[in-house]
């Protein structure tokens, strides 16, 4: 089955020159984009109701845009002036520039991991003595407060914002050859907005070990999987694929 669109469960690519622009004039597929999940705030009374006292932390862990966007929003609903000696951690060179959207950057102590949240963890260590906040969604990968607890650092969670299935109702009737997903919570949305779901010919595209999981214990048949040591993208999984069912 020759494959001539596709559905990315994340919104499109903000940058003109994305690798799906790439995938798109190459093999002359169509590629929608469609977030299966999106995330919602919570209110700062239900921030309250965590006991967090912004007034109580030195430093905050920050591993996402939404992270950023989110502390920022209750620092304000709770008139939390955030001070000057504020302490960043970011997990990412993105996530620290994104920061730039809130802090005068120079003037402010950030610290940048690599990629991964164990990057973090020698920059956390040099200042062990901080009371860090880490602002999360109320999905989280275990691996990040299992990494906190064994530094045996004075840390809290603070949920500040929820990931929300998206209504898909208007997809329906519409049919891609290859859906694309890069979470457990995608999985979850296109079984609860469709339960009655019937894969066919439909190719399922995956990112990461436990979005496998999640799609094999749904029951569905995966065609293409990233990141391998041959294709570290989604973007060149899906080229390899096309090009060798499209031929």
């Amino acid at each position: 089955m020759k494959v001539k669109t596709i559905l990315v469960s994340q919104p499109e690519p903000k940058m003109e020159n994305s690798p799906y622009s790439k995938l798109i004039d190459k093999q002359k597929v169509k590629v929608d984009f469609r977030p299966f999940i999106h995330v919602e705030g919570v209110d700062a009374k239900t921030v309250r109701q965590q006991k967090i006292d912004l007034n109580d932390f030195t430093a905050i862990i920050l591993t996402s845009r939404n992270a950023v966007d989110h502390f920022f929003r209750i620092a304000e609903e709770m008139r939390f002036k955030v001070p000057d000696s504020m302490k960043y951690f970011c997990q990412s060179e993105a996530v620290a520039y994104y920061l730039q959207k809130y802090v005068v950057y120079r003037k402010r102590k950030i610290y940048v991991g690599k990629r991964l949240f164990s990057d973090l963890v020698p920059l956390i260590k040099k200042y062990k003595d901080e009371k860090f906040l880490l602002p999360s969604s109320d999905v989280l990968k275990p691996d990040v407060p299992e990494t906190l607890e064994s530094l045996g650092i004075n840390w809290k969670r603070a949920i500040f914002y929820k990931t929300v299935i998206s209504d898909l109702s208007d997809l329906r009737n519409v049919y891609y050859d290859i859906l694309v997903f890069f979470s457990p919570s995608g999985i979850e949305s296109l079984l609860q907005n469709f339960p009655d779901f019937d894969q066919k010919e439909t190719r399922i595209a995956v990112f990461g070990n436990s979005t496998v999981d999640a799609a094999t214990d749904a029951g569905l048949r995966i065609d293409i999987k990233a990141p391998t040591p041959e294709t570290p993208s989604m973007t060149m999984a899906l080229q390899k694929y096309i090009m060798s069912v499209n031929k």
